[in-house]
């Protein structure tokens, strides 16, 4: 253990988010995904929500300022979103950024398609419909 770092945070996930560059993405994908299908890298986090995840996450990880940090998919036709998943996520977001923009959302296979773009998925115990988020990382400031 180390003082100050989120004992969800694995020494894996960790290792991770310190070899990502300005511009790399982190999915953090609910437990139906299919990272092992789609991402190169995947990092497990079973039994781990994503609020908690994003918790410990946002204090370590300059969200880009650029584009779009946060990337959630969007419903497919006939479904709905639960408004409370987002809540959920941009209250453990704002806890340490405070004016984090608002979410983007992306349809389904266009989120996929970002999805092996990315640096890593993590692969967590989030049981929420359309639960799945991409974080960009930004440089951090001086």
């Amino acid at each position: 253990m180390l003082k100050g770092i989120s004992p969800v945070l694995s020494p894996e996930l960790l290792k991770i988010m310190m070899e990502m560059g300005h511009g790399d993405e982190l999915v953090l994908a609910d437990a139906h995904f299919p990272g092992h299908t789609f991402c190169e890298t995947v990092v497990r986090a079973d039994g781990i929500r994503i609020p908690e995840l994003l918790e410990g996450i946002i204090p370590l990880f300059e969200l880009d300022s650029y584009d779009d940090p946060l990337i959630m998919m969007a419903a497919t036709e006939g479904d709905a979103l639960d408004p409370a998943v987002e809540e959920s996520y941009m209250a453990a977001v704002r806890k340490n950024v405070p004016n984090a923009p608002a979410v983007k959302r992306m349809e389904r296979f266009a989120f996929y398609e970002r999805a092996k773009r990315s640096y890593a998925c993590v692969m967590t115990g989030e049981l929420a419909k359309y639960g799945n988020i991409i974080l960009k990382k930004g440089v951090t400031p001086v």
